[in-house]
Order: structure tokens, then C-alpha cells, then sequence
């Protein structure tokens, strides 16, 4: 880890979202899904973590570990909470957000889109509705007005290739119809026939709510860059590490090209690409292959893989061409001791891959703390601070100390 392996602008960071921490964001399209019968979530969010009052200390937190970068998102539900109402309030508080982080030494890293929409726009079909790109850039064309100045990097859409990661991920199909029970519950609650959501998505609306989201990508950045030409601007993608074993090789091929090929396509155009990469996934000739026996799994029966990481950047970058921004990595566990020990591991692996000419410029961890995992709720732990569900305590993890001295070894500090 030491400092001459990463460039000396490197971006050390950790990464939060707006649904899983502030708390009560009640004009999204994600409470509102939560709070009808039957609903897919197994929690309602609540307060979350009650980050949109806990902000500052929170930034404190982040500033504490020696990081020199924190990605967040801005809500668009809270900024436009009617179509065409916007919200002075909420960009307000944005905006003490950013220069909080400003303050602090922070390059602020911004999501316009982390699966969450306004809930006038689910009823409207979501990505399905053919206005939504210019929706979507004029929403993201206030947010540059107000405080386009003071970001570092843009990142338009938080993992717009889950849902088709997700049908690999071996999901009971009981969720898959409960997913489904969901939608048509909020369309009849909401008074439409189609009520749409970026994070609870059909099968048979993959192929619309792809070109929707792309074309929204392409709005955006646009939007984006007519404010400010220098900003940085891509996207994020869920990406597992995917080896081939023996006879493997043809289902690796299938699921990169069914999950991830579009969007890297896609990233050419851009000036960064995000890879969020949490496991290794090894594939036989008739799919998925257990862990092997012995190795530490996480929350989702996957082996934890250090490596795993290094991998899934050197193949976005072979596709892509473009540099990489690992916007998030991490491991759902209750044991942070397993946590504690892959991130050293995962980080020199990023390190080779910089050595081999990979030019990542940041990485941001996942996350500050446990918070709200969607329609999982509050069971999977993936934070480097643990948070009392009453007082909204934060507690540092082992794992927490051990980045924070990562992080400035790596820097010099």
C-alpha cells in the first residue's frame, strides 16, 4: 500500500445513497412501494439512518478515515417532488452537503439517479414513458444551476444493469411474482396502469427500461455538460467477477454480454465508467459452481474473493477503454473480520492493475455504514460503522481504523 503505487490525485472515498440514509424520503417512487400490500420489501426504510439530519457528523466520519472523496446521491424525488415543482428546500440542503464536503477536504462525487425516481414519474411508466430522458435532464440541469461548480465527478445511473444481473442470481421465483404483486398493487393504488420503479422491474419490461435509461444517460450528460463541459460524467454498473472453469467458457461469455457488454459499449462515449464488484462468481458447463470448500462466504453464499475486484476492472477497461472509478466495492457480512481482512488484499490487487496500465482514478468503499439494503431491509451488513436502529448512534467497525490506515499509508499522510 504504499503511496507510489497510486497516482497522487487518486480519489479515496466511501459511498452512501439517499434512500438507504436520510430517511423519509416520501415523495419516491421506493416508499411508496414499500408501503403497499403485498409488498417486495421486507422493511419500510423509515428514517433509515436519519442522514438527512446526521449529514454533518457524517461527513465527519468520512473526513476522520484520511479520505480525500465522498459519493452520495442527490434525490430527485426530494428536488422535484411535483412534475415541474422544485424544490428550494431540498437543493439547499444539497448544496450544504457539497460544500460540507468542500470544507472537509472532500471531492464530492454525485449520483443524480440511485434507483429512486419521484413517485409522479413511477406513474408515469418510469423509463418506459418516452419523455423521460428530457425529464431526467431538466432535473439534473437544476441540480448543475444550483451547485454543478463544486462537484467532482457526475455519475448519472447507480447499476442500470441490476435487473438483468439479477435474473442470474438464482432469486426464488416467489420473489420474482411478489416483485410483480408489487407494481400492480401501486398501479391500483396510484390510479394508473403501469406504475414503474428503476429497482423493483419485469422481465418483460427489461428491454424498454434499458433504451429508456440509456437515452436518459445520454439527456443527462448533455444536460450536465452544457453547464459545465469539464465535469466529469458516467455511469455505474454491478459487476460480479466472472471466471470460467473448465467448460465454462460459453456461460461467462452469455452473461457478460446479457449484463454488462451494453452499458461498457455505452461508456465508451464516456469520461469515466463505475464498477461496483462485491464477488467472484466461477462458471462450469452447466453454471454456477459452489465456493470451494472452506472459503469465507458473504451474505449472498458467494465466496469472498479478494481478487475479485482487480478482475472486474481490468475487463470494463478492456471494454470500455475509458478510465475506471471503482464507485463501489465491499462485502455484505456480519463478521467484520472477514471485511477487515479482504479489504488490504483487494486494494494491492487494484494496485496491479494500475501497475498494468488500468487508469483507475478512485475508490470508493461500500459503505459508511449498515443502512436500508432495499427490499432486503435492514439485515445485510455491509457498513464500515455499525448504527443503532433507536438513536442513530454510529459505532466504528475494526474495519473502519484498518481503511483509515490503509488509505493513509497509501496517501503518504
Amino acid at each position: 500500500m504504499h503511496a507510489s503505487r497510486f497516482p497522487s490525485d487518486f480519489l479515496w472515498g466511501v459511498a452512501t445513497a439517499g434512500p438507504q440514509n436520510e430517511g423519509d424520503n416520501v415523495t419516491s417512487d421506493t416508499w411508496f412501494l414499500e408501503n403497499v400490500t403485498p409488498s417486495v420489501f421486507q422493511d419500510r426504510s423509515g428514517k433509515a439512518t436519519n442522514g438527512w439530519e446526521l449529514w454533518e457528523s457524517d461527513l465527519d466520519l468520512v473526513a476522520g478515515m484520511n479520505l480525500n472523496a465522498y459519493r452520495f446521491s442527490v434525490e430527485w424525488a426530494r428536488i422535484e417532488p411535483a412534475e415541474g415543482e422544485f424544490s428550494d428546500e431540498a437543493l439547499a440542503h444539497y448544496e450544504s452537503v457539497i460544500d460540507g464536503c468542500l470544507a472537509r477536504g472532500l471531492a464530492p462525487i454525485v449520483t443524480f439517479n440511485h434507483f429512486t425516481s419521484p413517485h409522479w414519474f413511477a406513474q408515469r411508466g418510469a423509463w418506459l414513458d418516452p419523455a423521460a430522458p428530457d425529464l431526467f435532464a431538466r432535473y439534473c440541469g437544476v441540480v448543475m444551476d444550483r451547485f454543478g461548480d463544486r462537484i467532482a465527478l457526475a455519475v448519472t445511473f447507480n447499476e442500470p444493469d441490476l435487473p438483468e444481473m439479477l435474473t442470474w442470481a438464482h432469486l426464488p421465483e416467489f420473489v420474482v411474482e411478489l416483485e410483480r404483486q408489487t407494481l400492480e398493487a401501486a398501479g391500483r393504488e396510484a390510479g394508473v396502469e403501469k406504475y414503474r420503479a428503476g429497482n423493483v422491474m419485469l422481465r418483460e419490461d427489461f428491454a424498454g427500461m434499458r433504451a429508456g435509461m440509456t437515452a436518459g444517460h445520454r439527456a443527462a450528460k448533455a444536460a450536465i455538460k452544457a453547464v459545465r463541459a469539464d465535469l466529469p460524467v458516467g455511469l455505474s454498473l454491478a459487476m460480479v467477477d466472472d471466471v470460467a472453469g473448465p467448460g465454462g467458457e460459453a456461460t461467462r461469455d452469455r452473461k457478460r454480454a446479457e449484463v454488462y457488454e451494453h452499458w461498457l459499449v455505452l461508456a465508451r462515449d464516456d469520461d469515466f465508467v463505475g464498477v461496483q464488484n462485491y464477488e467472484r462468481i466461477v462458471y462450469g458447463p452447466d453454471g454456477q459452481l459452489p465456493p470451494e470448500p472452506g472459503a469465507s462466504v458473504n451474505g449472498m453464499g458467494t465466496a469472498v474473493e479478494p481478487d475479485s475486484l482487480r478482475c472486474a476492472v481490468e475487463y470494463a477497461y478492456a471494454v470500455a477503454g475509458v478510465p475506471i472509478l471503482v464507485s463501489e466495492h465491499g462485502v455484505g457480512t456480519e463478521d467484520d473480520s472477514i471485511r477487515a481482512g479482504f479489504l488490504e488484499p483487494s486494494l494491492e490487487g487494484l494496485a496491479q492493475a494500475i501497475a498494468d496500465g488500468v487508469p483507475v482514478i478512485g475508490y470508493c468503499h461500500w459503505t459508511l455504514m449498515d443502512n436500508f439494503e432495499w427490499i432486503f431491509g435492514y439485515g445485510p451488513k455491509l457498513g464500515l460503522h455499525s448504527v443503532d436502529r433507536e438513536t442513530f448512534e454510529r459505532t466504528a467497525k475494526p474495519s473502519a481504523a484498518l481503511y483509515a490506515e490503509l488509505v493513509r499509508t497509501a496517501r503518504g499522510l
